[in-house]
C-alpha cells in the first residue's frame, strides 16, 4: 500500500527556515512526479513546489526564489526546504505524488500533511 508521510513541521519566527521530509513507501516514486501543496483554513489548496522525474521544478509564484523543491530517489524522499518564510505562510503542507499508469491515467496519493504556522 502506498503511504506518503511528511515530517519537519512546526513553529517558526517570520524570516526563519524550515525543511520538510515526505517519505514514500512502494515502488513508483521513482517514477512519479512529487509536490508540495498547501491548504490554510477557509482557502483553497495551492501548489507550492513540483518535480518531476528527471528533476525539473515548478514553484507557486509567491515562493519564488524562496523555497526550494528536491528529491531523493534512493530514499524515495521530496524536500522543500522554506527560507524566509511570511507569516501568512502558516497552513497544512501536504505531498502529494502522480503516476501515470496508463496512457491516459494518472493516479494520485496525498500525505496526511504536516502544520506549518509562522510567527510575526
Amino acid at each position: 500500500q502506498v503511504q506518503l508521510v511528511e515530517s519537519g513541521g512546526g513553529l517558526v519566527q517570520s524570516g526563519g527556515s524550515l525543511r520538510l521530509s515526505c517519505v514514500v513507501s512502494g515502488r513508483m516514486f521513482s517514477m512519479s512526479t512529487l509536490g508540495w501543496y498547501r491548504r490554510a483554513p477557509g482557502k483553497q489548496r495551492d501548489m507550492v513546489a513540483e518535480i518531476s522525474t528527471d528533476g525539473d521544478t515548478q514553484y507557486g509564484d509567491s515562493v519564488k526564489g524562496r523555497f526550494t523543491v528536491s528529491r531523493d530517489n534512493a530514499k524515495n524522499t521530496v524536500y522543500l526546504q522554506m527560507n524566509n518564510v511570511r507569516p501568512e505562510e502558516t497552513a497544512v503542507y501536504q505531498c502529494k505524488m502522480s503516476t501515470r499508469v496508463r496512457p491516459t491515467q494518472i493516479d494520485y496519493y496525498w500525505g496526511q500533511g504536516t502544520q506549518v504556522t509562522v510567527s510575526s
